[in-house]
C-alpha cells in the first residue's frame, strides 16, 4: 500500500469516527506480535485500537468495520520501548548549559531531544535527573510532544557529592547556576534532604534519584566515595515512601549499593564495581539494576578518545569499565529484575537502541534483554504507585487495557534484536497517536507539530 493511499484511508476513517462521535479506532493486521512478555511471536495477529487504549488482540482476524486498516504486511508489533535512565536535558554533559548558554536553550535542546526519542521507538522514559518537572506537565498536558515522562526531577547530592556542579572556589551556602535551575539539589543533613525531595514530589515527580557515591564524569567526588550518611539516605526514602512512591540510587561499590539498600532504596543504576555477594543480596531483597551498558563498556572501554575527560576521569573510566562486565553476567546468573537505560546524550542521543543491543552481547539472550526495556521497566515504573501519572491503562506491553504505545519493526527482534534500531523502526503510536509512517516504501518526516496539526497530517482526527 503506496503512502499516498495511507494518507487517504486514514482521512476517511477520520471522517467516519468524527460522524461516529466516538473514539478512533485503529485497526493492525498482518502483524507478528511480541507482547513485551513471552519468548514467542504470535504470527499474523491483529490488533484494535480505541482512542488511546488497546481494546483487543487476536491470534487471527478481528472485525471493526468503521476502523482505520493499517496492514502491517508482516512485520512485527511490539510495545513502545522504554528507557530507565534518560537525560532529556543535557546535550555534551551538565556543564554545557552552565557555562555557554541558558533555560531557554536547554528547554529547545530537550525539545528536540523528545521528538528523536520518539523517532527511535521509545515512547517512554524514566528521566534520571534534570529539571524536567515543567516539561513532563507540559507533555502531558498535550502542549509539546514526547515521549510518557516520568520524571525525577533534580539529583540529589550531598556537598562534593556526583551532582556538586559548583566551582573549587565556592564558600559554604554558594549555588551555581544548574542548581538555581533546579537541575539538582545540594542538601547535607536529613532537614535538607527531606525538603529537597518534598519540593520535587510536590512539582510532580514520580520517583527520586540520589547520588550515592562517586562518578566518572564529576569534579569533587573520588570513585571509591560514599555519598549521603545512613540517616540522611533513610530520610529521603521515607519522604518517598509517604508518596508511594521510591528511591533510586547512582552507585557503583558495595559499600555505597548496601548502604542505599539498607536504607530503602529499590532500584540502584550503574552497580559496574559490586561484589557477586552484593548481587544476590539484591536478588534476596528484590532490588532492580538499571543497566548501562553502552556507556560502561564502549565508551569508558575507551577513555583516551573522551577528549573533555581529565586524566583522574580517564582513569576512574578505565575503573569502571574493569568491573562492569563482570558485574552484569553476576546480574544475569542470580536472574535480577533488570531494567536498560542508556544515560546517553549529545552525539549518543540518535543510538538509544544501543544500550539494549550491548547488554544482549553480554547476556546472549534476545528474550531476557526486550524485557528489559518493555515488561521489566514498566513494572519497575508501577513503583511510582499513586504518583504515576498514567492511570488510564498499562505500559510495556501489547495486551488489552494497555496504552496505545506501539511500534512495528521490520524483522524478529528475538531473533535479531537490532531491528530495534531507528532505521528498522518503520511505525511509531504513542498515546493512540502516529508520530512515525515509514509504512512501506515512502519515509514520512520524522518531525511532526503536535496536536491536531499532527492529526491532520496523518488524516487522524
Amino acid at each position: 500500500m503506496k503512502k499516498s493511499l495511507f494518507i487517504i484511508a486514514l482521512a476517511c476513517v477520520a471522517f467516519t469516527a468524527n460522524a461516529q462521535d466516538g473514539p478512533r479506532q485503529v485497526l493492525f493486521t498482518n502483524v507478528n506480535i511480541y507482547n513485551g512478555v513471552d519468548s514467542v511471536l504470535v504470527e499474523n495477529g491483529s490488533v484494535l485500537v480505541e482512542g488511546n487504549l488497546i481494546t483487543q488482540v487476536s491470534e487471527g482476524t478481528l472485525s471493526a468495520p468503521d476502523a482505520f486498516l493499517v496492514d502491517g504486511e508482516g512485520r512485527t508489533m511490539m510495545p513502545g520501548l522504554i528507557d530507565m535512565h534518560s537525560h532529556l536535558c543535557f546535550r555534551n554533559g551538565m556543564l554545557e548549559f552552565r557555562d555557554d548558554y541558558d533555560q531557554m536553550a536547554n528547554g529547545a535542546y530537550t525539545a528536540r531531544a523528545m521528538l528523536d526519542y520518539l523517532d527511535q521507538g521509545f515512547t517512554t522514559v524514566r528521566d534520571a535527573g534534570c529539571n524536567i518537572l515543567g516539561v513532563a506537565k507540559a507533555v502531558n498536558n498535550g502542549i509539546v510532544p514526547g515521549p510518557r515522562i516520568f520524571p525525577s526531577g533534580g539529583f540529589l547530592s550531598q556537598t562534593g557529592g556526583h551532582a556538586d556542579t559548583g566551582s573549587f572556589n565556592d564558600r559554604i551556602g554558594d549555588q551555581d547556576k544548574l542548581e538555581q535551575g533546579r537541575v539538582g539539589y545540594i542538601v547535607d543533613g536529613a532537614d535538607e534532604a527531606i525538603r529537597a525531595a518534598r519540593h520535587n514530589l510536590r512539582a510532580g515527580a514520580t520517583q527520586i534519584k540520589i547520588m550515592a557515591g562517586g562518578g566518572v564524569a564529576s569534579e569533587f567526588d573520588p570513585l571509591h566515595m560514599t555519598q549521603f550518611t545512613a540517616e540522611e539516605m533513610k530520610a529521603i526514602v521515607g519522604i518517598a515512601e509517604d508518596y508511594g512512591t521510591y528511591v533510586l540510587a547512582h552507585a557503583y561499590h558495595d559499600r555505597s549499593v548496601n548502604r542505599a539498600i539498607d536504607a530503602g532504596v529499590k532500584v540502584i543504576e550503574h552497580n559496574f564495581l559490586v561484589s557477586e555477594e552484593t548481587i544476590v543480596r539484591m536478588k534476596q531483597e528484590g532490588v532492580a539494576l538499571s543497566v548501562q551498558a553502552v556507556v560502561a563498556l564502549v565508551q569508558f572501554g575507551d577513555p583516551d578518545s573522551i577528549t573533555f575527560f581529565s586524566e583522574d576521569q580517564k582513569n576512574k573510566a578505565k575503573q569502571v569499565n574493569s568491573g562492569a562486565l563482570q558485574m552484569m553476567k553476576w546480574a544475569i546468573k542470580h536472574e535480577l529484575l533488570m531494567v536498560t537505560g542508556g544515560d546517553m546524550f549529545g552525539p549518543d542521543l540518535p543510538n538509544q537502541a544501543d544500550n539494549v543491543i550491548k547488554f544482549q552481547e553480554v547476556a546472549e539472550n534476545s528474550h531476557l534483554v526486550l524485557k528489559t526495556a518493555t515488561s521489566n521497566a514498566a513494572e519497575v515504573l508501577t513503583w511510582s504507585g499513586g504518583m504515576n501519572p498514567y492511570k488510564e491503562g498499562t505500559l510495556g506491553t501489547i495486551a488489552e487495557g494497555g496504552y496505545a504505545d506501539i511500534i512495528l519493526v521490520d524483522g524478529n527482534p528475538l531473533e535479531d534484536i537490532t531491528v530495534i534500531k531507528r532505521d528498522t523502526v518503520d511505525f511509531v503510536m504513542k498515546d493512540g497517536l502516529v508520530y512515525k509512517n515509514w509504512l512501506p516504501n515512502e519515509k514520512a518526516p520524522a518531525f511532526q507539530p503536535a496536536g491536531p496539526e499532527r492529526d491532520a497530517y496523518f488524516g487522524l482526527h
